[in-house]
């Protein structure tokens, strides 16, 4: 059968595409070698929520007396932890399967690549090879755990985040290599548990891509928390010769070493590309990015890349965002290339974290004249209430227009507030809008609000 679009990987990149892709008429098809939703819904985004919210279940029953709630008797219980978090991941596994099945969409089971005749070979689990033709083909094979060279990842005491999630017992003692959004939301899930967490992070700061604000908010609060932060240092070595690991660890202080039950290796992601046929097809691709225009074609006509292969930052969102545009072209649509400056970026510790646009470093190095406003949570109603004081809400503002250049949020549920400044900023709304948009109150919102007035000598409630 010949179809209109084949899609190589059904993440959240390939299957919105795919879904895109039939509901403008187009005949489609997905090739998954795993499981429909990819890595997001059943290895990553999704059952990682689900643990995160899990753990901050626990830490609310542990303080359950700072809102007039006794509570007795309680306890982790990991293994239903786990199970919960496999469970809510199966579940949005079967509605993409819904999905296919209501958008008409073949799933062809098995490892998909390219052809040099530019079809679609695909390998089943039982060897069986198919091909299958398309008068175009999309890449959206997305990635995976990146293997550090002195760090070998052995499934069982050096894991990567798979692996963190269906561990048969809790550990008691655990390092996190790195301190991205895996590396800091493990960290919040196995401490608030009762594991014993050491950071380790090669650059000067933890979550090292966000504001440096961000950064020493997390740190302070982590650090009260009890986890240990080593901070510009490196992972020598992991001897995992005994019954425990015994870690190798550069600091700028010296080298130390740190005994641990498990290691978990979360220092970034590397694309998949292996076997895909780029070669073989001609496709180009450097530095393990297949190289695209602004609409995701690639120099082959009619070949395609979206998601984590391609530039741009490796987000569910982005690749969602990316999928839509790239089969709107395919149809003949005018969609308008996506701005990556305006992608929001969140990160689901506690407290979370979010942001879109310049830091504030950025902004000066690119020129700016700024203002610069911040709001405490310590300062809102609505989070004293709820009982999460900690955290801000810091905006950027260029000076001679008012141009919304950045936002930058730590504190409880502030993953659900950046959409207001991506929408604002995608709008080109000033501060001045802003202040005079009407918040309601009590809420956490309000605190975007109250910052930008703060940038501009006129918040009410500080």
């Amino acid at each position: 059968m010949a179809y209109d679009i084949i899609i190589i990987g059904s993440g959240p990149g390939g299957y919105v595409a795919a879904i895109r892709a039939s509901q403008l008429g187009m005949k489609v098809a997905v090739v998954e070698k795993e499981s429909l939703g990819g890595i997001c819904l059943n290895w990553g985004c999704i059952p990682t929520k689900a643990l995160l919210k899990s753990a901050q279940v626990y830490e609310y029953i542990q303080h359950a007396a700072d809102y007039g709630i006794t509570v007795k008797e309680y306890k982790a219980d990991f293994d239903a932890v786990i199970k919960r978090s496999r469970n809510v991941a199966d579940g949005m596994s079967k509605g993409v399967q819904f999905l296919m099945k209501k958008n008409k969409i073949d799933v062809i089971d098995g490892f998909g690549k390219l052809t040099k005749d530019k079809k679609v070979e695909v390998t089943a689990k039982d060897g069986k090879k198919t091909i299958h033709e398309s008068k175009n083909i999309i890449l959206a094979t997305g990635g995976r755990a990146r293997e550090l060279p002195n760090v070998k990842i052995d499934g069982e005491k050096v894991i990567e985040y798979r692996k963190a999630m269906t561990l048969p017992k809790q550990p008691k003692s655990i390092v996190v290599i790195g301190s991205g959004a895996i590396g800091v939301e493990f960290a919040f899930v196995y401490a608030t548990m009762g594991t014993k967490v050491t950071i380790v992070e090669f650059m000067p700061r933890i979550v090292p891509v966000e504001d440096e604000d961000i950064s020493k908010e997390l740190e302070k609060q982590y650090k009260k928390k009890g986890l240990d932060i080593y901070t510009n240092s490196s992972v020598e070595s992991v001897d995992t010769k005994g019954t425990d690991c015994k870690v190798q660890v550069k600091t700028p202080t010296g080298n130390i070493t740190i005994e641990c039950d498990i290691v978990l290796s979360a220092a970034g992601v590397v694309t998949n590309l292996e076997g895909l046929g780029l070669d073989e097809a001609g496709v180009k691709h450097d530095k393990g990015k297949v190289l695209i225009d602004d609409f995701y074609k690639t120099n082959i006509t009619n070949v395609y890349a979206i998601g984590d292969i391609v530039k741009g930052p490796a987000l569910a969102h982005v690749a969602s965002a990316e999928g839509i545009i790239c089969v709107e072209k395919i149809a003949g649509h005018h969609p308008e290339p996506l701005n990556y400056g305006n992608i929001p970026g969140c990160t689901y510790c506690i407290p979370e974290i979010a942001s879109v646009g310049m830091t504030e470093k950025a902004a000066k190095e690119a020129g700016y004249e700024i203002k610069v406003g911040k709001f405490p949570f310590a300062a809102s109603g609505k989070a004293s209430a709820a009982g999460a004081k900690d955290g801000f809400v810091k905006v950027i503002f260029d000076a001679k227009y008012g141009e919304w250049l950045g936002a930058h949020m730590i504190g409880y549920n502030v993953t659900e507030l950046i959409a207001e400044v991506v929408v604002a900023r995608k709008l080109e709304t000033t501060a001045h809008e802003i202040m005079k948009s009407v918040h309601p109150h009590p809420t956490m919102s309000e605190a975007i609000m109250e910052a930008t007035e703060q940038a501009y000598g006129e918040c009410i409630h500080l």
